[in-house]
């Protein structure tokens, strides 16, 4: 099984970057991560300014993959997350939507047993597994890993999670996948600045996908099928998240611009991933019935050769 060990970390998604592994079309990978702090939080009693703030939101690899090339897609499964026994959260003046209304920094250790997170022995919270930083390589300039943008990155979207299929550009020889910010749970939104930040390990399988132009980044699960889009304002990525899945609609299943505009307002789902960092993100959903009847979806999950 190919594995990358924590000890290989970026903090910025770029072009430049000196793959750790190389992989083949269709092999699994295995990534071992830190939680989003890099560990440094052992305690409720951590202090904020012995944090290394340099040191946020690692993310893990990256990972060549043979074969791809500019202009293709990297079709990532994630086929299991594992995750540690306790996770962080924090929150404080100036963190999140609420941090103006703070006045002092709060640190909290949860337990994770029995698939929930414990807030205290009163209040509990179903463990959501998810992966909150997950991206290729940008083309040309380096992108911090806190910062979601059209090659994936920081998206924090809850739906990123076990049994889903991620569709990543590829802006560089081999992609560079990299990935990390495990969540034990979250919600949209992610109000407070974090989830429930844990290390753990993601077991992925990656495709390359040639000839297709999609509106990227997309995520196929059991149920829908979501184009996510981030803009420094909300309002920019919802609109862009909603224009994606209609170009979607028309440009793979042949529907007309009209036709695709009334299915979303009657059929899709506009949500919010995350309203926390530096680029916002949003997500229109739209259940796989609309789509399966029309489009082999294993096209874009297999990563078969397209010949258009």
């Amino acid at each position: 099984m190919n594995k990358v060990g924590k000890q290989h970390l970026v903090y910025a998604m770029g072009p430049n970057r000196e793959p750790v592994l190389r992989v083949k079309s269709g092999e699994r990978v295995v990534f071992e991560t830190c939680d989003c702090f890099e560990d440094q939080i052992t305690s409720v009693d951590t202090a904020f300014d012995s944090l290394n703030w340099e040191r946020i939101n690692p993310a893990t690899g990256p990972v060549f993959v043979e074969g791809a090339e500019p202009g293709d897609i990297l079709s990532v499964t994630i086929e299991k997350i594992t995750i540690a026994d306790h996770g962080v959260m924090v929150t404080g003046p100036d963190l999140g939507v609420l941090g103006g209304e703070l006045n002092t920094n709060s640190i909290r250790i949860l337990p994770i047993r029995n698939d929930y997170a414990y807030l205290n022995d009163s209040l509990k919270v179903p463990v959501n597994k998810m992966i909150g930083v997950i991206g290729t390589a940008p083309a040309s300039e380096e992108i911090s890993c806190g910062t979601p943008d059209l090659h994936g990155g920081n998206m924090d979207c809850k739906e990123i999670k076990e049994g889903a299929t991620l569709l990543l550009p590829v802006n560089v020889e081999g992609g560079l996948l990299a990935l990390g910010d495990l969540h034990a749970a979250m919600a949209d939104g992610e109000v407070a600045v974090c989830g429930v930040e844990t290390a753990g390990e993601v077991t992925v399988t990656i495709h390359v996908i040639k000839g297709k132009r999609l509106p990227l980044p997309m995520l196929i699960n059991d149920s829908a099928i979501m184009t996510i889009a981030s803009k420094k304002e909300l309002d920019e990525a919802a609109n862009q998240a909603v224009k994606n899945m209609a170009e979607f609609l028309v440009s793979e299943l042949n529907f007309e611009k009209d036709e695709a505009i009334f299915l979303l307002s009657l059929a899709g789902d506009l949500k919010i991933c995350q309203v926390v960092d530096p680029n916002k993100t949003a997500r229109m959903e739209l259940p796989l019935r609309y789509v399966e009847d029309k489009y082999d979806l294993q096209i874009l999950i297999k990563g078969q050769k397209i010949l258009s």
